[in-house]
């Protein structure tokens, strides 16, 4: 698996066509997942090859927003059938990226280890510090498409989508858990305002 030229390969192809609008599904979040995936397959003692898919899974999962936000993780896997067997990757291992791409659709349903770490990884903001800086890209990507019309839509649909969410892995329950929880009280509070 050429983990270094596939990564440089999907970022550039991402920088280059990912629509302008996409103030969340950015290059900005596809990094800030693998960061989080990265971190949290060690922390979950990973050996060096699921590592390697889990990260390459991370780098795909939003790909599918270049064909528009429907569908997009199934469109995303397409996206990762086409292009990794160039860079040595198997049927097997595709299949597993594919899985994890699968269990970042909402409601998230992982089946595996793998899975679950991936999920998490891309919801790592609802625990931190940084997350009413990136929930406010989600907010102005939301409103672009006329999916939210002012801010109590969006903290409407915060506080189910929190309370409907959970992490999966130790990891993240342990380090990512609390926070939310808070962020949870405090959007609450701003409704009842």
């Amino acid at each position: 698996m050429n983990f270094t030229g596939v990564k440089k390969f999907i970022l550039q192809k991402l920088k280059d066509d990912l629509p302008t609008h996409l103030s969340y599904h950015s290059i900005f979040h596809v990094k800030d997942v693998l960061q989080a995936a990265t971190t949290l397959g060690k922390s979950e003692k990973l050996n060096s090859s699921d590592l390697t898919l889990l990260k390459t899974a991370a780098l795909f999962h939003d790909s599918g927003f270049l064909f528009g936000p429907k569908d997009h993780e199934l469109k995303s896997c397409d996206i990762a059938r086409k292009y990794l067997p160039e860079f040595g990757y198997d049927d097997t291992q595709i299949d597993k990226i594919c899985g994890m791409i699968m269990a970042t659709r909402i409601p998230q349903t992982p089946k595996n280890h793998l899975e679950e770490i991936l999920a998490d990884a891309d919801l790592d903001y609802l625990g931190r510090d940084d997350f009413f800086e990136i929930s406010n890209f989600l907010f102005g990507e939301m409103k672009f498409f006329g999916v939210i019309h002012d801010e109590d839509d969006w903290n409407r649909i915060q506080v189910k989508f929190f309370e409907a969410h959970h992490y999966f892995t130790d990891t993240a329950i342990m380090n990512r858990k609390p926070q939310k929880e808070k962020y949870l009280e405090i959007i609450k509070e701003k409704l009842n305002h």
